[in-house]
């Protein structure tokens, strides 16, 4: 690795651009609820995954909501409360 991505964050452990990171993880009726809200504006994006399933089986529906918060563990429990509704409004709906 260069000298140069040591000092500005190009280590090792530094995930893929854009990857998601996850904040918070919740079971809820069946489905796993992640939270992974992003910066965006000065603020973080409530964002995450659902998902049911393991290997093969795993399905996952990906959620991006237009609310901002300026605290990351205000977006992780929107987040995880965004995702709860989806689970409680669409079920197994989300997945097709």
């Amino acid at each position: 690795m260069s000298f140069w991505k040591r000092i500005f964050g190009g280590g090792a452990d530094d995930k893929e651009p854009g990857a998601p990171t996850t904040t918070a993880e919740v079971e809820h009726n069946g489905f796993t609820i992640l939270a992974q809200p992003y910066k965006a504006e000065g603020g973080y994006q409530t964002a995450g995954l659902v998902t049911k399933g393991e290997g093969e089986a795993r399905r996952e529906h990906r959620f991006v909501r237009a609310d901002r918060f300026p605290s990351l563990d205000d977006a992780t429990e929107f987040s995880l409360r965004k995702g709860r509704q989806l689970v409680d409004e669409q079920g197994e709906r989300m997945f097709r």
